[in-house]
């Protein structure tokens, strides 16, 4: 299922070009055009899901694809010793682009804290 107007979709289709990594049957990883560390990408379902929100069932295997691969492709991009995930869900997360995604974000030095605890 895609979504004519979601500019994933159309990245997914060629339509918008996009920094490919990866690419199989069920998912694709490309660069983020505004990477926020030395490496950032995004990893998305072909799928048109919205929201983690909206995944179920059915999604698992492409969900299951896009974590089992980000160790991987994080690692060909230069992640040694570590890196770091995240998935933005709804306005309150802060999802911009509303097909799901995930950013892998990492580079040579530590991140900064994403949230702060203070006790």
């Amino acid at each position: 299922m895609h979504d004519p107007d979601c500019i994933f979709c159309k990245i997914i289709d060629g339509k918008i070009p996009s920094r490919k990594l990866y690419e199989d049957d069920l998912i694709y990883a490309f660069h983020d055009i505004r990477p926020v560390a030395p490496v950032h990408f995004l990893i998305i379902p072909k799928a048109h899901i919205p929201t983690l929100s909206d995944a179920d069932a059915t999604h698992e295997t492409a969900l299951g694809r896009m974590l089992s691969k980000a160790g991987e492709l994080a690692a060909e991009a230069g992640c040694t010793d570590g890196f770091r995930t995240l998935i933005n869900c709804g306005r309150v997360g802060r999802q911009e682009v509303y097909h799901l995604h995930m950013h892998v974000v990492g580079g040579p030095d530590p991140l900064p804290p994403m949230i702060v605890f203070e006790r």
